[in-house]
């Protein structure tokens, strides 16, 4: 009798933490896919690619919420699959930044300073209410770890994209821009690798 109540006690509780992570997750898909409509904005008005940019890895990040949703429910080989999702944008992420990087050493213009300040900022805060949210769950699994790392390279990117607007302001120069662009596509490009390495060996032991 006592055993029976134990496991059911644990299985109410694995139930409520589900809930609790679904929750959350919920939360922050919407955060990001409203920070991706208006991030996005102001950077086509500010002729910002860096405010674009990070507008576009807010509608990654939102996929990325909608793989952790999907997988939520199923078992730990799903869980894996979702994270190996993830890693694969996160690396796509990479790509884009070093195309974006490539682009501006040809053509490079500076863009609107204030508008990627007081948007950089913005888009900041609301990574930062993310990233608060996810806290308790980084370590939960496989599928919640990824999605906290997703997180988290996003306050660094903003961070970025505030530093990169300073120096412009004061420089009056692109390259700010594209020196800190590199250092937050080598921060995509690690984060990546280690969300892929963790992810495949479950991947494979759950396939076998």
């Amino acid at each position: 009798m006592d055993e029976c109540c134990s496991n059911k006690g644990k299985e109410i509780a694995e139930l409520a933490l589900k809930a609790g992570q679904r929750r959350v997750l919920l939360w922050v898909l919407a955060i990001n896919a409203l920070m991706f409509v208006i991030e996005f904005s102001a950077g086509y008005i500010a002729n910002s690619s860096a405010l674009m940019a990070d507008a576009v890895d807010m509608l990654g990040d939102a996929i990325v919420y909608v793989l952790s949703l999907f997988a939520l429910q199923r078992g730990a080989r799903w869980q894996a699959g979702a994270a190996l999702a993830k890693g694969a944008i996160i690396f796509l992420f990479f790509i884009g930044i070093v195309v974006e990087i490539g682009y501006k050493l040809r053509h490079g213009v500076p863009p609107s300073s204030d508008l990627m300040l007081i948007f950089g900022f913005l888009a900041l805060l609301a990574n930062v209410t993310c990233l608060g949210l996810l806290w308790r769950f980084r370590k939960t699994n496989v599928n919640m770890s990824s999605t906290f790392e997703c997180s988290r390279n996003d306050v660094v990117a903003n961070v970025g994209v505030l530093c990169a607007g300073g120096a412009v302001a004061m420089s009056h120069s692109a390259w700010p821009d594209i020196v800190i662009g590199g250092l937050i596509g080598l921060v995509f490009l690690r984060s990546a690798i280690r969300v892929l390495r963790e992810a495949w060996p479950q991947f494979k032991r759950r396939s076998a």
